[in-house]
């Protein structure tokens, strides 16, 4: 797939055109990201949970995996802990599609590899490194500075010969289609839920450019826009793939990237609160996970 700028597979997920802040996680086993506590029914929920950064939650306490920057605080392990599931967490910082089903880096295998005839529940979060969304956000800081009143990145990716985050965006589609089909074969009874972007930008597209937010004024809307349409793209995907698509925009407006700290469910270009840059806190895993748990039947086994 045609990537929008040259980028390291490694980092791209939370380098957004400035240094990832440091944090000193405390690592557990990772074991203890499973919820292992039997239902009352007996039946313990089999649940895989597929991904990229926004379900891994890098740098959100505690971290169990240094390698993928995941959290034991995720949506999945909130999910997973409420319907005392067993859950296997194979989400992971700076995975697009092609890392469904091949390996990503040395010792993270493909993550449909988790997924068995036993499995019972699936949930997914992926698309935006396909479309390079977190380059595309370095890139925008890195324009402000010349055109802070207006909308240089704008003006840079959506020309007079169209717009190239829409145009990835489009290419993207088939290869989620093909993603939910690996799925749907690999667990062919499982429910699969396809969770969406929350919102990162002010859905009324006022900015609040500053240091923590090197975004030029007239690029929030734009931005907001395109984080838009690749939501809707993947609910378009999941309804013609056979998966329930969960919208996590709807529930997180108000607690974007420009509210203040505590009201922020989406952490600056410069945290304040341990999560990566432009990725949700905490608290936006938080309302993730409910948004997640509001959309599935009270009780999830084999369909």
């Amino acid at each position: 797939m045609r990537k929008l700028l040259p980028t390291s597979r490694a980092g791209r997920a939370v380098m957004v055109g400035v240094a990832l802040v440091s944090a000193e996680a405390a690592l557990v086993p990772a074991g203890a990201a499973a919820a292992d506590t039997a239902t009352r029914t007996g039946h313990r929920v089999d649940y895989v949970a597929l991904g990229d950064s926004y379900a891994s939650a890098p740098l959100v306490p505690t971290q169990v995996d240094a390698t993928c920057l995941r959290s034991n605080q995720n949506y999945a392990s909130l999910v997973a802990r409420s319907r005392s599931a067993r859950l296997t967490d194979v989400t992971c910082s700076g995975a697009d599609t092609a890392d469904l089903t091949a390996s990503q880096s040395e010792g993270v295998p493909a993550q449909l590899d988790a997924l068995s005839r036993g499995t019972d529940l699936v949930t997914l979060t992926v698309g935006g490194n396909d479309i390079d969304f977190s380059t595309v956000l370095g890139t925008c800081a890195q324009l402000t500075s010349g055109d802070p009143a207006g909308a240089p990145c704008r003006t840079r990716y959506a020309g007079s010969d169209g717009d190239r985050i829409t145009d990835a965006i489009t290419e993207t589609g088939p290869e989620i289609a093909q993603v939910l089909r690996g799925i749907h074969r690999r667990a062919p009874h499982a429910r699969v839920v396809v969770v969406g972007y929350p919102a990162l930008f002010p859905e009324d597209g006022a900015g609040c450019t500053s240091k923590t937010v090197p975004l030029a004024a007239g690029d929030f809307s734009w931005l907001r826009d395109k984080e838009k349409e690749l939501n809707s793209m993947l609910a378009r995907q999941a309804r013609r793939g056979g998966a329930q698509y969960v919208n996590t925009y709807a529930p997180t407006v108000g607690h974007d990237l420009c509210r203040p700290t505590g009201e922020r469910w989406i952490e600056t270009f410069a945290p304040e609160t341990p999560a990566a840059p432009v990725h949700p806190n905490a608290a936006g895993q938080d309302a993730m996970a409910t948004a997640v748990e509001r959309a599935l039947p009270r009780h999830v086994s084999h369909h």
